[in-house]
Order: C-alpha cells, then sequence, then structure tokens
C-alpha cells in the first residue's frame, strides 16, 4: 500500500470526524460528539447539521495536529457522500471540495456503508485483515445487514432488515423502559446484571437472510404495558432482567441469520462492524462461534465501530491507489447504494 496522506471527513449523521491515514496506518481520528439529542430521545437532523458546521474546522484542525501533518501534506480527500442525513453530509461534503480545490488535491467520495466494512483492513483494526470472500454482518442505528464481500468495492447485499434496525430497536425499546438515547450501549451494561433467561420475547419468523425488529418493540411494549397495570414499579423492579432478555433476542436473531447465510454459502470467514457491533453479547457471540463453528472471526476495535473517519480514509486510500477519484460537482446524497 502506497504511503500517501489522506484526510478523511464523517458527517453522516451527528458526530462530525476527521482523520489521517498512511497507508493504511491512522495517524489521528477525531470525532466530536453531539450531547444536544439526548433531550430529544433521537437525532434532530436540524440541529445535527448546525453542529457539524461548528465543529468541522476545529476537528480537522485537530487531526492535521495530532497527526503532525502540514495541510500541504495531504495527497487527497476522502468524504462520507452518503448514505445519512442529508443536512448532515451537505456540511462535510461542501468542506471537503472547498478543501480539495485550494489545496489542488483529489477528491474521493466513500459509501458511508462501505467504509464500516472495509474498517477491517485499517492496520490496527484487526491481528489479521480478513481473507475474500468473507461475510460481514453491518448492523447500526440506521442499517441492518448481512454483506457478501468478495472484494474491496466487490460486495453484495444477501440480507437486509425490513423494517427498523438492530440500534433502533435498541433505542426504541430504551425509550420503553425510559432511558437516555441511545440506549443501546445503557441496555448493553445493564444487561450485565440481569438475567437473559427471565423474559422471553417474540422473533420473526422470515425464509431468507432478511431482517425483522419491530416485532420484538412491540412484543416488549404489550408486555410491559400489561406488568406495568399490575405493578407500577416493574419495570425499574426488573430493568436489568429485562435489559438482559431484550439483548438477548436482538443477538440471537441476528446471529441466527449470520449463522444460515455462513453454512448456506460455506464461507468461514466473518466479520461484524458498525455501531451494534460494540455490543459485548454480538462480541461474544461471534467469539462463542469461532469455537463452536470453527470461524475466522473478524470483530473491530471499539474506535471503529461507531461512525468515524478513519474507516473514510482507509477507503479513500484504497480508491486513491486505484485512482477512483471524484468530480468536484459531485453531491451529497441521503440514499447511496452499496
Amino acid at each position: 500500500m502506497s504511503d500517501s496522506i489522506i484526510l478523511g471527513i464523517e458527517s453522516s449523521c451527528d458526530d462530525t470526524s476527521a482523520a489521517i491515514i498512511k497507508g493504511n496506518s491512522i495517524l489521528s481520528n477525531i470525532a466530536a460528539n453531539q450531547a444536544i439529542h439526548k433531550e430529544y430521545g433521537g437525532v434532530v437532523p436540524e440541529l445535527a447539521s448546525r453542529a457539524h458546521q461548528q465543529n468541522i474546522i476545529p476537528v480537522v484542525e485537530k487531526s492535521l495536529t495530532k497527526a503532525n501533518i502540514q495541510q500541504n501534506a495531504i495527497s487527497a480527500i476522502g468524504f462520507t457522500r452518503g448514505p445519512g442525513l442529508l443536512g448532515s453530509l451537505l456540511v462535510g461534503t461542501s468542506f471537503a471540495k472547498s478543501l480539495a480545490m485550494s489545496l489542488d488535491v483529489p477528491l474521493i467520495e466513500v459509501n458511508h456503508l462501505q467504509a464500516h466494512i472495509l474498517a477491517h483492513f485499517i492496520e490496527d483494526a484487526n491481528p489479521m485483515p480478513p481473507k475474500f470472500p468473507f461475510l460481514c454482518l453491518t448492523v447500526s442505528g440506521g442499517h441492518t445487514m448481512i454483506v457478501l464481500v468478495k472484494d474491496y468495492f466487490d460486495m453484495e447485499i444477501i440480507g437486509k432488515t425490513i423494517d427498523d434496525a438492530a440500534g433502533e430497536a435498541f433505542d426504541k425499546i430504551g425509550k420503553i423502559f425510559d432511558l437516555d438515547y441511545p440506549a443501546g450501549p445503557i441496555i448493553d451494561k445493564l444487561a450485565k446484571e440481569g438475567n437473559p433467561d427471565a423474559f422471553k420475547f417474540n422473533k420473526p419468523k422470515l425464509d431468507n437472510y432478511d431482517y425483522s425488529f419491530s416485532g420484538i418493540k412491540t412484543s416488549v411494549l404489550y408486555f410491559i404495558q400489561k406488568e406495568v397495570k399490575k405493578d407500577p414499579d416493574f419495570i425499574k423492579n426488573n430493568l436489568n432482567d429485562l435489559c438482559a432478555s431484550v439483548q438477548k433476542t436482538i443477538i440471537e436473531i441476528l446471529m441466527n441469520k449470520l449463522e444460515k447465510a455462513a453454512k448456506d454459502l460455506n464461507i468461514k470467514e466473518v466479520a461484524i462492524a458498525g455501531g451494534v457491533s460494540a455490543n459485548s453479547a454480538l462480541r461474544q457471540a461471534m467469539l462463542d462461534n469461532q469455537e463452536k463453528l470453527n470461524w475466522n472471526i473478524y470483530i473491530p476495535k471499539f474506535e471503529y465501530t461507531t461512525d468515524n473517519a478513519a474507516m473514510i480514509a482507509m477507503v479513500a486510500q484504497l480508491k486513491f491507489e486505484r485512482g477512483e477519484f471524484t468530480d468536484l460537482r459531485t453531491s451529497a446524497t441521503a440514499k447511496y447504494d452499496l
């Protein structure tokens, strides 16, 4: 891999992030979070785009400083073109175009979902990168899919959610439990103190590799409404067990389809990616299958699970080597096929 130095910019949702990569080694990976969305129980697009405008220059400057890199050393600029919130994407796209023009360096557009998957090829993401072909369960607040990865830019979605994403289900159920947003990490933490077999919730019955998470959300809601009528303190008195049971159900739904796909396609190289890949129960399930099913598993470092610019820079580096540059007339897009 070349020693070109690339600035990556990520602004698809509510985190403003910038990273510097040299070859496949990350020199800096800086992010500014937006705590304001906690007040609303979810990301407010207008507030997110305004915060990106405030954060993007300081974040890029900090990434250059930490990497000890001058602007004139940058070989190219990679940015998230989509998918994501259009207002947020526009901020990152406009900034990347302006900076690329002022520095007279190539511009490289990056698909956010590809970046989650290709983060596995960052030097310190795994002891060894995955071998092609591999399966990647890409799971976050906005997406849940099983991707067959044949090569760096040859990917096929073989299964996806038909309604809610898994991360969205965690957040919506967290709201039922009156937990702060984002609820996924809170449920994960509380689940460690609970009994995962305390309560049973519905699992969808879909024939192929597709997912559905609206059913478990409804199942939990009706169950809670029934129990709270009998005991107003039911949630408070059973919170750890509720979190453990919900988490177990969601992870089993995710893993059952992934196991089926790996068996049907006879693939032993299996990875996870996206924000929910930080979940401790999902990571443990992958480790269990390494033993049980003789999988070669790839679990990314925590800092490469959530939305981050390091993964954008990694894809930009791969595209830079192939000479795949973007016209300055490009524009952000909320929907961007894998």
